[in-house]
């Protein structure tokens, strides 16, 4: 007996279906010139090797290639009956896609003839989070999960060099890793770790030793230590370093409806707060631009001279789960809509965005109708996912 994935088919609570009708409605709307995909898109990353591509992680159990110029789709690594939480390049020469997984696992496959390579096995949950990085003379993998591990992984052989949880056991799922670019060496790399809880943590990690960062904090009352940077009041989503090559500051996206960027020269104390409004997921940002984006759908752009909101992109009709600076005239957004849209950053971009927002909201602009396709997901499936990326919101 065949099952139904139409929500239509379900009982609705009188909220739950003004959602559906308002996401139904939304959907019509072209804005970003959207590629239009079958599942939900749960990570991003840029393609080093291609400025004008990124390789994303669906829940329909693959990594995919996209080129935005093109728009072509095709290159899609297959193997996981499970969906894909996140991805990585890394590997000999940067000639290996890695990506996080549901079933617990971290799949590999080779870039070029996408055979499925080595599976890393050792999280005791989902994965959540993937990373690569050059420690010694090692290719190594750092990957994060719901377990609240981190584990580190010499990529050649698949040996665990390294398990790390919080010294005081209190660590929550794992949501987000960083290599600082500025304090990490050949021979050590310095990560930073977001979790389910708001403490941003910090750990030294060389080949046979790694342990966490214990900062010394001076104040009036004499000399106290502390081991997490706490500047969120709840989940924090994204952590990523931006800014001048030597002197990057470290920017993050929480549940607490903010952005923020914490300054490296001012021992990780705010310098900017953006107010998204509701969970932000993702942060990117240029020299002018802090973008953010989560889970009201909206891709919001502000001026950093001013810190006010300059414009908001409304394209997406679910939540934004990641954004992508493929240049700083341009950002990429994902979303659980199955849809990757495209945004201008440069001011004439802006301005044009503003105009067509206006003259739509006078009725001039008419929509066309953009055909979301059908899930591959079984209804229990969609709300396990749900789950999962939910469960870090209470």
């Amino acid at each position: 007996m065949s099952s139904s994935v139409d929500p239509g088919h379900f009982f609705q609570t009188d909220a739950s279906e003004a959602t559906r009708a308002r996401r139904a409605a939304k959907s019509g709307n072209k804005e970003g010139n959207p590629i239009v995909l079958q599942s939900k898109i749960l990570n991003a990353i840029a393609d080093p090797f291609s400025p004008d591509s990124i390789y994303i992680a669906e829940s329909a159990s693959c990594i995919r290639r996209i080129n935005m110029e093109t728009r072509d789709t095709k290159t899609v690594y297959r193997g996981p009956t499970a969906p894909v939480t996140s991805v990585a390049i890394g590997g000999a020469g940067g000639n290996t896609i890695f990506g996080g997984c549901w079933d617990k696992d971290i799949w590999s496959w080779d870039k070029n003839t996408r055979a499925v390579g080595r599976r890393y096995k050792g999280h005791s949950d989902f994965v959540k989070t993937v990373i690569c990085a050059r420690i010694g003379d090692k290719d190594c993998l750092i990957s994060g999960g719901a377990d609240a591990k981190i584990i580190v992984w010499d990529t050649a052989t698949g040996d665990r060099l390294h398990v790390l949880r919080d010294k005081s056991d209190n660590m929550m799922a794992v949501q987000d890793l960083a290599l600082d670019p500025v304090d990490s060496t050949p021979t050590g790399v310095l990560l930073v770790s977001s979790s389910s809880d708001p403490h941003i943590r910090r750990w030294k990690i060389g080949l046979t030793s790694a342990s966490q960062v214990l900062d010394t904090d001076i104040s009036t009352e004499g000399e106290s230590a502390k081991d997490t940077i706490l500047e969120h009041e709840t989940s924090v989503y994204n952590v990523i370093f931006s800014g001048d090559e030597e002197d990057e500051d470290l920017w993050t996206a929480s549940a607490d409806g903010s952005a923020k960027c914490l300054s490296r020269g001012k021992n990780w104390d705010v310098e900017e707060t953006y107010t998204h409004g509701d969970y932000v997921r993702a942060v990117v940002a240029t020299a002018d631009w802090a973008v953010t984006a989560g889970r009201d759908e909206d891709v919001k752009i502000w001026d950093r001279s001013t810190g006010k909101l300059c414009h908001t992109y409304a394209g997406h009709y679910q939540e934004v789960t990641g954004l992508v600076l493929l240049s700083d005239k341009k950002v990429i957004s994902i979303s659980i809509d199955g849809t990757i849209r495209s945004w201008g950053l440069d001011r004439a971009a802006l301005d044009k965005a503003r105009i067509e927002r206006e003259e739509k909201s006078k009725g001039v602009v008419k929509e066309e109708k953009v055909v979301p396709k059908k899930s591959l997901m079984t209804e229990d499936e969609e709300a396990e996912l749900a789950e999962l990326m939910d469960s870090d919101d209470e």
